[in-house]
């Protein structure tokens, strides 16, 4: 079908009449649904999304101007849109799009994209709509002042009964094909290449990774690398190779992750013939692959091998997949191959972005291989690690890049691309798509020093002299670290943030306790523990100007207590009850507590609760004050969490990653303001990614070691740096110390 071009909305009805210039895409999807006799169906519409307004046709309005929406509706603020990740339907692998009402739960529908970076563009778009409304929201002007539930959209069950609509505008789409009536894995065409993620910030880490790389070999241009770390909880060494491949994220996460036989053989040598077994969910399958011996002689017989494979797209758009080996009963071991276990591995995509607008990413494949084994191959034994099978994982990079230099065509973005015209709305809702605004380019992930790696940079070196106060950038690392003149101390922030005119409050914080106790020493277990905040790296003062980030320093709120709960159903408002600190007398006491309840999905359901509290109260003029006693929307966009786990295995904190989170963007978060409290609960099962790695966490949480930070995004120049608002360690927690609710 031939190109669509996104236009400008223009003054019309479906906007409200009010003329502002807001995010417009359309282009066609499939519409995912169950009729009123219970039959799942799956239909190919025109999506057509200008500003808030969000209309769904059979055929392309623009060929058929007479045609009537069927459905039709407003995004609202409170619209969630979730990645449900890969689905077979009709034979062919679809990427899905779920929407629900954050308030309530109730669903909304389903999409579905022939491609994970049409669906990611989907994604942003709605996002961006979301972003309007919350503006029109908050300023009073629009249509949203008087919508109500019959306004919003709803794409689930029988659409209602189709009257009268305007058309206005849109004869400016430029034309795409004649609007097929049967299921075709058609291209939706969503604008330009411009990224838009107003939610999203720059693509740095915020917290400390202890990783020492090496370069030890160069294969076909791709450098292999060893982790020269001693990771406490490894269970062993980290291989990496490293290379850019002139393609965008989204199409070498399909390569990667495709099935497709003949594609495969092109460029991989050893998983190239892969078959499904099983889809766990959008996220996560079970694949059985086999190999015949031809070019790597020692194998004497043919190997086979199953491996369960699990993806996730971060805020920022970049992939990461994990491969671990696995077993399933439809593939048990047969005679004529030999069951081999193929070796953990990591395949991380990042974007990189370039002066030329040609689509590059950056593309990492991380192997875990024994000791013994691989200081064998480092010293006299080296030719036989060519014969290998992490020598063959580690080769895939270089078979990839080449793979995609030999087919031009799909080095290009992802053919579906959205054009987002800037919201004319001020600089505190929109502040963080500047963040991507940077022509850097970088290479490759090599470690300054073991505390001071992370291999998603994208800054320049700066070297200065530390002692004259000069901001200092590393490059290739995850941050950029300022002058210790730029960090707010704690006294700083707290008069500014907490009230003046109050005295503090003697409090005797050994008093409060919770279900999860203090811990001792950092070697004890199934505990908790609050440390600094410098392992952390936030917002500096430049931050609009030059991206720059400095430590944390410590946290505004003193963490009191924390508990670990579980119950059949999910936990929420737990300052309510009687039972738990905040309602006891001592708690009362406190002048204000911050609750932030993280609800995990499990069997049962996990609750892990921090308290933090001050000597004195919020100053309602403070960036704090104006978060507790806020609108949801305006906390929503602001309060972020950044995780680190310091010991562990490998796999886990490459999955969990350093990268700071607007949980209200990510997952659906509930606030409860009263009394001296605000409780935020955390759904983390309201997403199907956050479930998916908290799923893996949940496997090896009795050997790992997390920190978590929470802080409120500073957006404008009066509100940086920021501060770290609170942490908690939680120190390899045991699942059945839960207490029962």
């Amino acid at each position: 079908m031939d190109k669509t071009e996104i236009v400008s909305p223009e003054r019309s009805p479906e906007n409200g009449g009010s003329g502002r210039v807001g995010p417009s895409a359309a282009g066609w999807v499939y519409h995912l649904g169950v009729n009123s006799i219970g039959h799942q169906y799956c239909h190919l519409r025109y999506l057509l999304l200008r500003g808030t307004c969000l209309f769904m046709y059979k055929r392309d309005p623009h060929h058929h101007p007479a045609i009537k929406p069927i459905r039709k509706g407003l995004i609202s603020h409170t619209l969630m849109v979730q990645e449900l990740g890969r689905r077979k339907l009709n034979t062919g692998d679809l990427y899905v799009l779920g929407f629900y009402n954050r308030l309530d739960g109730t669903k909304k529908g389903e999409i579905a994209c022939a491609t994970p970076g049409e669906a990611r563009k989907w994604y942003e778009a709605f996002e961006q709509a979301k972003q309007q409304a919350e503006y029109d929201l908050t300023s009073g002007s629009g249509r949203h002042r008087r919508l109500n539930t019959e306004d919003e959209i709803n794409l689930e069950g029988r659409r209602p009964r189709v009257r009268r609509y305007a058309q206005q505008g849109l004869e400016k789409l430029v034309k795409i094909g004649k609007g097929p009536e049967m299921l075709l894995r058609q291209v939706s065409k969503i604008g330009n290449n411009k990224v838009l993620s107003a939610h999203i910030d720059d693509e740095t880490g915020d917290a400390l990774e202890a990783h020492d790389w090496r370069c030890v070999r160069t294969i076909n241009g791709i450098r292999i690398f060893e982790d020269a770390a001693n990771s406490k909880g490894g269970k062993g060494i980290l291989l990496k190779s490293v290379g850019v491949v002139n393609a965008s994220v989204d199409s070498v996460f399909e390569m990667v992750f495709s099935l497709d036989k003949h594609n495969r053989y092109e460029w991989d040598i050893l998983t190239g013939d892969l078959e499904l077994l099983e889809s766990k969910d959008g996220h996560c399958d079970i694949v059985y692959g086999k190999y015949e011996p031809k070019y790597l002689s020692w194998w004497n017989s043919k190997i086979d091998f199953v491996i369960s494979r699990q993806w996730f797209r971060g805020q920022d758009g970049n992939y990461t997949i994990l491969q671990t080996p696995t077993t399933h009963k439809k593939k048990p071991s047969k005679s004529g191959y030999q069951r081999k276990k193929i070796n953990p591995s990591i395949w991380e995509i990042r974007k990189l972005n370039s002066s030329d607008h040609v689509a590059k990413c950056l593309v990492a494949q991380m192997v875990e291989v024994q000791p013994s084994f691989w200081d064998r191959w480092k010293g006299s034994q080296l030719e036989k690690f060519e014969k290998s099978i992490p020598f063959s994982l580690l080769c895939q990079v270089a078979c990839l890049r080449e793979y995609f230099a030999a087919n031009p065509a799909l080095m290009s973005e992802s053919p579906s691309a959205i054009m987002q015209p800037k919201l004319l709305v001020p600089s505190s809702v929109n502040s963080d798509a500047e963040d991507q605004d940077t022509n850097d380019e970088f290479y490759d992930a090599i470690a300054i020093a073991e505390d001071d790696y992370s291999d998603d940079d994208n800054d320049d070196f700066a070297d200065a002299d530390a002692d004259k106060g000069a901001k200092v950038k590393l490059k290739n690392v995850s941050w950029a670290i300022a002058s210790l003149a730029l960090k707010r101390t704690k006294a700083s922030v707290a008069d500014i943030e907490l009230s003046g005119a109050s005295l503090p409050v003697v409090i005797d914080w050994n008093q409060l306790n919770g279900s999860l106790r203090r811990a001792k020493s950092e070697q004890d277990s199934n505990c908790w523990s609050s440390p600094s905040g410098d392992g952390f790296m936030i917002r500096g003062k430049t931050y609009l100007t030059d991206h720059s980030k400095i430590e944390g320093g410590d946290p505004l709120l003193k963490l009191i207590a924390v508990d670990w709960l579980k119950a059949e159903h999910r936990i929420d408002a737990v300052a309510l009850n009687p039972k738990f600190l905040v309602q006891t007398e001592a708690g009362k006491k406190i002048p204000f507590i911050l609750v932030v309840n993280l609800q995990i999905p499990a069997s049962p359901n996990y609750s892990l609760v921090a308290y933090y509290g001050s000597e004195r109260p919020v100053n309602k003029e403070s960036l704090l004050g104006r978060f507790v006693e806020g609108p949801d929307v305006f906390r929503d966009s602001r309060f972020k969490l950044i995780p680190s786990i310091v010991e562990g295995y490998w796999m886990v904190k490459r999955a969990v990653g350093t990268k700071a989170c607007l949980l209200g963007k990510a997952v659906t978060c509930r606030y409860l303001r009263q009394d001296n409290f605000l409780e935020i609960d955390v759904d983390i099962g309201s997403s199907s990614v956050a479930r998916s790695i908290i799923s893996l966490v949940l496997g090896y949480i009795t050997g790992i070691v997390v920190d978590l930070a929470i802080l409120i995004e500073g957006k404008e120049e009066k509100e940086l740096p920021e501060y770290i608002l609170g942490t908690v360690r939680l120190n390899r927690v045991r699942l059945d110390s839960a207490v029962p609710l």
